[in-house]
C-alpha cells in the first residue's frame, strides 16, 4: 500500500480529484496518509476532513525565518512516513533537504506543457494569461517529479488541451483543471502505487 502525502496551498481540487480516485478505486493499492498547508486558512484542509485524513499546517509566517520553516516542515513531513509525496498546487518552494531526502518520490501537478510556460514565475493563471497573450493553440498539464530545479524533474504525465477562440484566463485554467490535471494526476499515483514507473538516465519510463 502506497503511503501518499498531499500538500496544498489553496482549494484543494486537485485534492478531491486524489481524494475520489481513491474512494472509487481509480487510484489502487493507495492510501492518503496526511495533508499539509502553509495557508491555515485553505480549503483544501475542509476537503481532507471530510474524508478523515489528517491535516497538518505548516506556514512560513509562523517561524522567524526560512530556514526554520524549512525545518519544521521536513519535520511535519517526517511524521507522516510518506513513500510518496504529491505538491497539488503548493505554492511554496520546498527545501533543498526535503528534495534530496525524498529523491524520485515526490511529483508535482504543473498548468502547461513543460518546458512551455514553466519555471519561476509560472504558476496558476499567470500560465493562462502568458498563454493567450502569445496566441498559442494548445496548452495542457504535466505531472514531474520534483528535483531542486523549478519545473525541470523528469516529466513522468503530460495531457493536452485545445485553446478556444474566445477562452479567457479563467475559462482556459479550469478547462485545463476538468480535461488535464484532474485526470493525469491520478493516474500517475496509480501507475507509482502499482510499480509501473521508473527512472532511468533521467527519464520516466512508464511500463506495463
Amino acid at each position: 500500500m502506497l503511503r501518499v502525502l498531499v500538500m496544498v496551498s489553496g482549494g484543494g481540487t486537485n485534492l478531491q480529484a486524489i481524494l475520489d480516485a481513491v474512494s472509487t478505486q481509480k487510484i489502487t493499492n493507495t492510501e492518503i496518509v496526511g495533508v499539509i498547508s502553509n495557508n491555515k486558512n485553505a480549503y483544501a484542509l475542509e476537503r481532507a476532513k471530510a474524508f478523515k485524513i489528517p491535516t497538518s499546517c505548516i506556514s512560513p509566517k509562523d517561524f522567524d525565518s526560512r530556514e526554520a520553516f524549512y525545518e519544521n516542515l521536513l519535520e511535519a513531513v517526517d511524521t507522516y512516513n510518506p513513500d510518496l509525496i504529491v505538491l497539488a498546487g503548493f505554492l511554496v518552494v520546498i527545501p533543498k533537504a526535503m528534495i534530496q531526502k525524498y529523491r524520485n518520490c515526490i511529483i508535482n501537478i504543473h498548468p502547461s506543457l513543460i518546458p512551455a510556460f514553466s519555471g519561476k514565475g509560472f504558476y496558476g493563471l499567470k500560465v493562462h494569461e502568458e498563454a493567450l497573450n502569445r496566441g498559442v493553440k494548445v496548452v495542457g498539464a504535466t505531472v514531474h517529479f520534483v528535483d531542486e530545479g523549478t519545473d525541470t524533474g523528469s516529466i513522468l504525465l503530460q495531457k493536452a488541451v485545445e485553446v478556444h477562440p474566445n477562452d479567457t484566463p479563467e475559462t482556459l485554467q479550469k478547462r485545463v483543471m476538468k480535461n488535464a490535471e484532474w485526470e493525469i494526476l491520478p493516474e500517475a499515483i496509480d501507475l507509482i502505487a502499482n510499480g509501473k514507473v521508473k527512472i532511468e538516465k533521467g527519464h520516466t519510463i512508464i511500463t506495463e
